[in-house]
C-alpha cells in the first residue's frame, strides 16, 4: 500500500505493508535514526516519537494507524544552529552517556512540555517512567528536563 507521512515538516510517499512498524519506515526508509530499535514490545521508549503532539512507541506503530497526523523525530525537534531547549539541557547536563535512551528521554519530555511547561519532579518522573536507562543517567536527565523547562519560562 502507499502512504503519504510528513515526518518532520516533510512529506514522504511510502510504499510498505499497513502492518509495517513506523519505526522501520524511520529508519530504514529515511534514513532518520534518532529513534532506536531496542525492545520492540513498547517497553522500552528508545522508539519514542510525536504523532501530533502525542509522544507514541514507533516500534508497535502500524504505519496504517498513523493518518494525516505530523510525525516528529528527534532530528525534527532542533536543528544544529537552533537546538530544542532539551537537546541543549541535556548537552549541558551531560545527561547521555551510551544514549541509547536519550531519544526516548528527549521525545518523552518535549511531549510533557508541550502540555505542561512548568512540571513538578515528579511530573517530569512520571512523564519518563516508560523509558528504560541501564547507564543511571537518571539524576542527569531530571535536571536536564527541569533546566529545559526553566529555560523555557
Amino acid at each position: 500500500m502507499t502512504f503519504t507521512l510528513t515526518v518532520n515538516g516533510q512529506q514522504h510517499v511510502i510504499d510498505v505493508a499497513a502492518d509495517t512498524p513506523l519505526l522501520y519506515i524511520l529508519r530504514n526508509d529515511l534514513q532518520l535514526n534518532g529513534p532506536k530499535f531496542g525492545c520492540g514490545l513498547s517497553q522500552c521508549g528508545s522508539c519514542t516519537v510525536h504523532l501530533g503532539d502525542r509522544a507514541i512507541r514507533s516500534c508497535v506503530t502500524p504505519v496504517s494507524t498513523v493518518g494525516d497526523e505530523p510525525i516528529t523525530t528527534l532530528e525534527g525537534l532542533g536543528q544544529p544552529d537552533a537546538l530544542h531547549p532539551l537537546q541543549r539541557a541535556f548537552i549541558d547536563e551531560q545527561a547521555a552517556q551510551c544514549a541509547y535512551c536519550t531519544n526516548g528521554m528527549i521525545m518523552s519530555a518535549a511531549a510533557l512540555l508541550k502540555q505542561n511547561p512548568q512540571p513538578s519532579e515528579h511530573d517530569i518522573k512520571q512523564a519518563l517512567q516508560g523509558n528504560l536507562c541501564r547507564c543511571g543517567s537518571h539524576v542527569r536527565i531530571l535536571r536536564a528536563v527541569q533546566r529545559a523547562a526553566e529555560s523555557q519560562a
